[in-house]
């Protein structure tokens, strides 16, 4: 056997994360290279053990078993097993899967969803592996984590316990894709022990990089049977669960309460004299099946055209089975669904309409709003990142837009470091629209808003820093019929990473050199190399020496002429704001503003603006016709924003009073204000 991980650490070096989210661009988990490490395996004649997951108590979870039997877990590889296993036999179906003793049936009710849309399957599921050929004891498996693919290596050593499977096993005993899959998606979680108890939508999504919805089935819209019925016929995943404090109990009518559920079908059928919406369910355990109406072997098949029935009806206790609508209600809390964009709002629709969507990776801070800790509504319109968005297309009886908001987890950490988030929808003029937040890894929700242009905030209810991504699906009519974008498995992730808050550490380091702070010209070098590498920004000339001593002025807290990495990430933060700000208020694509479009931006950022102040801005940081581009537009917006929350304590004679004294210091040289964190008294 060899322990391969720690010699290649060194070998391999840092590996980039991928830029696009694409499955072109995979992060490789823990820096382990699938291929180089098989061949490296294959080349020396030995199996692969993996030492960032090892076989021990560590990688099972301290708290899963009690210690007895964790003492008594042994690790077996499938050859050990069997003479001739195999990864996938007769392709891949939910049928495969037997729910083991680990409590993970949000994750394989999700994972029998996956195993039926063969798109996002194969993205999860390399077939460049198996026990055949070039074996060497290494798998391979991919999530979507945070906005990237994630390529996770396990070997494939699996826990047993008095000779029977811990994990998920396998239906037939030489196929192991179950098991393996599982593995690896235990590792990416921190250990075993992770996956007992969780939700399924976070399951789905990390699948498939998609969108989910969570519908409750206790006060469900009036449109459910339409959901379920769009999200069948656009092969959408979809997943159920039951509430109940007691897990696992079964009731009389074999529904388990506690537990998470596969939904695979959803149809309408003409029963007797009038039509019946069923929906068929699937049960993680393998087995344990609904007994009431429309199940196997009940009286209301009888009634059923023969070739319906022929089509729908399986009498096999496999865990799958049918149940009416109404029934499906009841018995069941919550209905999970998801796909790339969310297409189970398309119905009726019939202007063959199609979504776009926007994501924004970057970093909600507390100190950055209107007030300490201030997350209300009040303090909606913040220093913290907006994003904005337009609606064109609208139909009162139908949904287009959706947002979702997933914050990061703290690596193998799970309920207990999850924050309540959500966001707020403001109109143009600032004016709270929507909000809505719950205490969940993915908050998403779904509006039918009237054409205009709109602002989403993110936030928390808690007084601390989370990184989170954001994603903006909006419908559009010029949609393409031929095109299939809408069913692509990996998401149209168009933002570079240079644009993405989430890297602004990396920026930082590589223009520091490796210090701890950056001067003056560090900063222009660094705002021309990466901010202006954009066609439309970088038209209005690049960012002067001048200008950038300017901006570390302001935003220098420490007043010793230089840009802390902490620092640097506030002053990135409004970079990105004025970017997505600059680039939806230049309509016709010029690369400068003019001053009509100068105050449409001004006032869509929140920020008081009289005509006079309007004016000096523009002969301050304007051309000679009075345009602005964008490395001025950056320098104007930051000393705005900055004496606009300097002063406003000031103003003690009312806004003519703030406006005043903005108009003079708009003509002075830049000072350090400080008070971005201070209360002015």
């Amino acid at each position: 056997m060899l322990n391969l991980s720690s010699a290649l650490r060194l070998e391999q070096g840092m590996q980039t994360a991928g830029t696009t989210g694409g499955l072109q661009n995979l992060r490789k988990f823990n820096n382990q290279d699938f291929e180089h490490l098989r061949s490296l395996c294959l080349s020396q004649g030995l199996l692969f053990e993996d030492d960032t997951f090892p076989a021990d108590v560590s990688s099972i979870g301290p708290n899963l078993l009690p210690k007895d039997k964790l003492q008594h877990i042994v690790w077996k590889r499938p050859r050990e097993l069997l003479r001739n296993p195999f990864l996938i036999m007769d392709g891949v179906s939910r049928f495969d899967i037997i729910q083991g003793v680990i409590g993970d049936c949000w994750m394989l009710a999700a994972l029998g969803s996956l195993t039926m849309q063969k798109r996002f399957l194969e993205n999860v599921l390399p077939k460049d592996q198996g026990f055949q050929s070039d074996y060497a004891g290494i798998f391979h498996f991919r999530f979507w984590q945070f906005g990237d693919w994630v390529d996770v290596v396990i070997d494939d050593r699996l826990p047993f316990l008095n000779g029977n499977y811990l994990s998920v096993h396998p239906r037939t005993s030489n196929e192991f894709w179950p098991s393996l899959l599982e593995k690896a998606y235990a590792k990416l979680q921190g250990s075993y022990q992770n996956l007992h108890g969780g939700y399924i939508s976070d399951a789905l999504v990390d699948f498939t990089g998609g969108v989910q919805m969570q519908f409750s089935l206790k006060d469900p819209p009036p449109d459910l049977e339409d959901i379920l019925k769009a999200a069948s016929k656009s092969q959408c995943l979809m997943g159920c669960s039951t509430s109940g404090r007691m897990r696992n109990t079964v009731l009389r009518n074999g529904i388990v309460q506690g537990h998470a559920y596969t939904v695979t079908g959803a149809v309408k059928i003409q029963f007797k004299n009038h039509w019946e919406h069923i929906i068929r369910v699937w049960n993680p355990w393998g087995h344990g099946e609904w007994e009431g109406p429309w199940s196997d072997g009940s009286p209301e098949w009888d009634y059923v055209e023969p070739e319906v029935k022929e089509e729908l009806y399986r009498k096999k206790n496999d865990g799958e089975f049918w149940m009416s609508c109404k029934n499906f209600r009841e018995q069941f809390s919550w209905l999970c669904v998801c796909n790339c964009t969310p297409t189970f709002l398309d119905f009726g629709d019939q202007h063959h309409t199609g979504w776009s969507v926007d994501r924004h990776i970057n970093l909600w801070s507390p100190l950055l709003t209107t007030g300490r800790n201030d997350w209300s509504s009040a303090g909606a319109v913040s220093k913290n990142p907006q994003y904005f968005f337009k609606v064109t297309n609208y139909d009162p009886k139908s949904y287009n837009v959706v947002i979702s908001l997933i914050q990061r987890n703290a690596e193998g950490m799970q309920d207990a470091q999850k924050l309540k988030i959500g966001f707020f929808i403001t109109t143009e003029n600032s004016k709270v629209l929507k909000q809505y937040f719950s205490l969940a890894r993915d908050v998403s929700s779904c509006f039918n808003l009237s054409p205009g242009t709109y602002a989403v905030i993110p936030a928390t209810t808690e007084d601390r820093e989370f990184e989170f991504v954001l994603r903006i699906f909006v419908k559009n009519q010029d949609y393409n019929e031929n095109s299939n974008s809408q069913l692509n498995p990996v998401l149209p992730m168009d933002v570079p990473r240079q644009k993405q808050d989430g890297s602004y550490k990396a920026i930082f380091l590589k223009y520091a050199k490796q210090g701890s702070a950056i001067d003056a010209l560090q900063l222009q070098q660094l705002l021309n190399d990466v901010v202006l590498q954009d066609e439309m920004t970088s038209l209005g000339g690049e960012f002067s020496f001048d200008s950038c001593r300017a901006i570390l002025a302001l935003m220098d807290l420490s007043s010793n002429g230089q840009l802390t990495l902490q620092e640097f990430g506030s002053l990135w933060r409004s970079v990105i704001k004025y970017m997505d700000l600059f680039k939806r208020e230049d309509r016709n694509r010029s690369g400068f503003l003019d001053i009509s479009e100068l105050k449409s931006a001004i006032q869509t950022a929140g920020l008081p603006v009289s005509e006079q102040i309007l004016r000096l801005m523009a002969l301050r940081y304007g051309s000679v016709n009075r345009r602005m581009g964008f490395a001025d537009f950056v320098s104007c917006m930051l000393r705005l924003e900055t004496m606009t929350y300097a002063f406003q304590n000031l103003a003690k004679g009312g806004p003519q009073v703030l406006m005043t004294v903005m108009e003079v210091r708009m003509l002075l040289p830049s000072l350090q204000l400080h008070s971005r964190t201070t209360e002015l008294s």
